[in-house]
């Protein structure tokens, strides 16, 4: 199946731009920088909007470098899930009516990279590379 040898760049691109994306959204909220935050800066601590600014930007970071992937993606996703329950359905049904477009799709888009995983271009892959080519090498007939 010709679309099956996409499947893992696409993965990874996918789980790049998603984490480049929120971990945006948690440096502007945090740092007052690309544009600042849509309110006030939190102070350190604040509940929720600090912390759920340290979660995009380091679950945003893991993600989007691949380093704890799934782990990180699930809370991403579970914060986007008490944004949107939270903050937004009180304003209506539907993410159109009450503003919920961003938390919705992120908290989706977090939850599949939490059940596929990174995909190949991740540093966990590139760091678990050489033991699997040591094992490939030792189990060569020809190595010895």
């Amino acid at each position: 199946m010709p679309s099956a040898r996409f499947e893992q760049p696409v993965l990874s691109l996918f789980r790049i731009v998603t984490g480049l994306l929120f971990a945006c959204h948690g440096a502007a909220t945090l740092f007052d920088v690309l544009g600042g935050p849509h309110g006030e800066v939190p102070s350190a601590g604040q509940w929720p909007s600090w912390w759920a600014a340290v979660i995009q930007l380091t679950g945003g970071a893991l993600v989007l470098i691949g380093i704890g992937t799934r782990p990180a993606a699930l809370v991403c996703s579970g914060s986007m899930a008490y944004a949107y329950f939270v903050h937004h359905q009180g304003d209506g049904l539907f993410p159109m009516e009450n503003g919920g477009e961003s938390a919705a799709l992120f908290c989706w888009a977090f939850l599949l990279i939490a059940a596929l995983g990174p995909g190949q271009w991740s540093l966990a892959a590139l760091r678990n590379q050489p033991a699997h080519r040591r094992e490939e090498v030792s189990s060569h007939p020809n190595s010895h």
